[in-house]
C-alpha cells in the first residue's frame, strides 16, 4: 500500500501522475496503514509497517552484502541496522519500560559498538531471527499496558508513557529505514519506498 493515491482513469484532482511519486518496492508485502483510526492501532500500524519496512529490506541479500559499508564514510551496514534495532526493541520495552533484568544484546562495556559493527562471525540470519524474537516481546508488552501506563527509564528524572515510548520507537524505526533505503541502493541499485 503506497502513501499516494491511485490515479483514477479520468485523472487526478491533483493533475499528478504516478511518475511524480517515488517508485514502490517490488514485492511490497508490508501490512496497510489504516487512513482512519484510534490511537492505539495508529500507532501499532505505523510502528509494525515500518519493523515490515527493514525485514522486506533486508530480504534477498547475502551475508557479505548485508555488510557491505555503502556509503563512505559512514561504516553502517544493513547487518549492523538489523543488530541494532534489535537491541533498541529490548533496552526501551524490556530493560526500560518494564525494568526487566535482561542484558545487552550486541553491547558490552569492552565492546559498545557490536550492534553498528558486526564481529566476522556474526550470523546474518540469526540476527535477524534475535530482531524478529525482540519485536515479538515488544509487542507482547505493549498489549499487556494502556498506552497511559508510565515507567521511569534507567538514568533518567522523570517519567515517560507508553504512548511517548512507541512514538520514540516509530522515530528510531523512520530514521533507520532511510538510512537502509541508502544502504539497500548501494548494495543492490533496488530503490523503493
Amino acid at each position: 500500500m503506497s502513501d499516494h493515491p491511485t490515479p483514477s482513469t479520468t485523472g487526478t484532482e491533483s493533475g499528478l501522475t504516478d511518475e511524480a511519486f517515488p517508485p514502490t518496492w517490488a514485492g511490497d508485502d508490508r501490512p496497510p496503514i489504516p487512513r482512519v483510526a484510534g490511537e492505539r492501532e495508529a500507532l501499532a500500524a505505523y510502528l509494525e509497517y515500518y519493523r515490515a519496512t527493514v525485514e522486506m529490506k533486508c530480504r534477498g541479500l547475502t551475508t557479505a552484502q548485508a555488510r557491505t559499508r555503502s556509503v563512505p564514510p559512514s561504516t553502517m551496514s544493513l547487518h549492523g541496522v538489523v543488530r541494532h534495532l534489535a537491541g533498541v526493541e529490548r533496552w526501551w520495552f524490556q530493560q526500560n519500560f518494564e525494568r526487566r533484568d535482561v542484558p545487552f544484546l550486541f553491547f558490552t562495556a569492552d565492546e559498545p559498538d557490536l550492534d553498528f559493527h558486526p564481529p566476522p562471525d556474526a550470523d546474518l540470519a540469526a540476527d535477524l531471527e534475535t530482531w524478529r524474537a525482540e519485536c515479538a516481546v515488544s509487542r507482547e508488552i505493549v498489549a499487556a499496558h494502556d498506552l497511559d501506563d508510565t515507567a521511569r527509564p534507567l538514568d533518567w528524572h522523570e517519567d515517560i508513557d507508553l504512548r511517548w515510548l512507541v512514538l520514540r520507537m516509530i522515530a528510531e524505526y523512520a530514521q533507520h529505514c532511510g538510512h537502509i533505503d541508502l544502504l539497500r541502493e548501494g548494495v543492490d541499485g533496488k530503490t523503493g519506498a
